[in-house]
């Protein structure tokens, strides 16, 4: 990773992980509009959208394919659109020690719609999530866990407002 990447990963001296987000749309977009959402297996009651590390060499879009499968067991998305720009949060207290040397994430969003028979599997080979379901947008954040949210807000917005969701 380059110096100047480096400093745009790094905020008040902060380090932050770089990540990739999916917010998964249903095969049934844009008839109706149904969002992806998971319960970990590490954080009792933490509902998230799909999200993992970017590796080494790795593009974001790259990161994009292997994390749903992964996470979800399917690469079979369409990618509807992409925010354009980094996000950042940071983790809480009891979070940041098992992430460290990190002290939250950099994250690259993309809005994706599951293709028509893609089949959704988290029994993979080593699972993340314990549950999922799909919501309306409007009602993720009766979900989503609360140091996410301030994040989730602002891309849902931005893909609101840009007519997708």
């Amino acid at each position: 990773m380059t110096d100047k990447k480096n400093d745009e990963l790094s905020k008040d001296k902060k380090k932050y992980r770089p990540n990739v987000a999916a917010i998964v749309l249903s095969a049934k977009y844009p008839e109706k509009c149904e969002v992806f959402i998971a319960s970990r297996t590490d954080v009792d009651n933490a509902w998230q959208f799909p999200q993992g590390g970017i590796d080494d060499g790795e593009s974001p879009r790259q990161a994009l394919f292997r994390e749903l499968e992964e996470e979800i067991g399917t690469r079979e998305i369409e990618i509807i659109a992409e925010y354009p720009q980094w996000v950042s949060y940071d983790f809480p207290p009891s979070i940041a020690k098992k992430m460290y040397p990190f002290d939250g994430q950099i994250q690259k969003y993309y809005l994706v719609k599951l293709k028509k028979g893609a089949k959704i599997n988290i029994n993979t080979h080593i699972p993340e999530f314990s549950e999922y379901k799909f919501v309306a947008t409007k009602n993720i954040y009766n979900y989503i866990t609360f140091f996410k949210r301030t994040v989730y807000k602002q891309v849902l917005k931005y893909f609101k407002k840009e007519g997708y969701i």
